[in-house]
């Protein structure tokens, strides 16, 4: 059934780490929901490249475009190659638009896991990919990480002030991350903009 829907609609979700059940049921909730993107938002490995298999030729085969970005577990450069492979979107301080929706975003974490990047790097990427977008009346912003001075601290996960100062000053609609598994789904508003942990079993969101 062709989608004539004018609202974009994602499903996102992150910290899969390579499992395959959980990969399935994503699987299974895109063709459900028939969403016009995936968004795979870090930590999609457990440290394995093997933990890659079936997690996006599923939906390919499905004719569902994805865009993915490294979390902690998985560097830049490896997910730039598994990109590059599947002929996907590497959002790492890249920017794409659907519907006319611009999503821009910056992979790895600023404080935890053996792939940091300075809050220079992080601030520099999402400036970059912004920049490319700018236009757009809509637009989602995508990270692993979460901000700082959010809930999703817990008061001991600190967040990136890299990705708080990018929010106040883009402004998103949205803002889309992973990384703290205790705060699985949890929302909040900073400024405007709604911030999602998307977490491992996902989020459909529409825009």
């Amino acid at each position: 059934m062709e989608n004539t829907r004018e609202k974009l609609k994602i499903l996102a979700f992150s910290d899969v780490h390579g499992d395959k059940q959980l990969i399935a049921s994503l699987h299974k909730k895109a063709e459900e929901e028939q969403v016009d993107l995936v968004l795979i938002c870090g930590d999609f490995t457990d440290y394995k490249e093997e933990a890659t298999e079936g997690l996006i030729k599923t939906f390919l085969d499905k004719k569902t475009p994805v865009a993915i970005m490294s979390g902690n577990h998985e560097d830049s450069m490896s997910t730039a190659v598994l990109s590059d492979i599947y002929g996907i979107t590497h959002l790492h301080g890249r920017s794409i638009s659907y519907k006319g929706v611009g999503i821009f975003g910056s992979g790895g974490t600023t404080q935890i896991g053996p792939h940091r990047i300075s809050e220079r790097e992080m601030a520099d990427n999402l400036k970059a990919a912004h920049d490319r977008i700018s236009y757009c009346k809509k637009k989602i912003m995508v990270t692993h990480e979460h901000p700082s001075e959010s809930s999703f601290e817990l008061d001991v996960f600190p967040g990136s002030k890299s990705i708080k100062e990018a929010v106040t000053q883009f402004k998103p609609d949205i803002l889309l991350c992973g990384h703290i598994h205790e705060c699985e789904g949890v929302e909040e508003i900073i400024d405007e903009t709604r911030v999602i942990n998307v977490s491992k079993r996902g989020r459909i969101i529409e825009l």
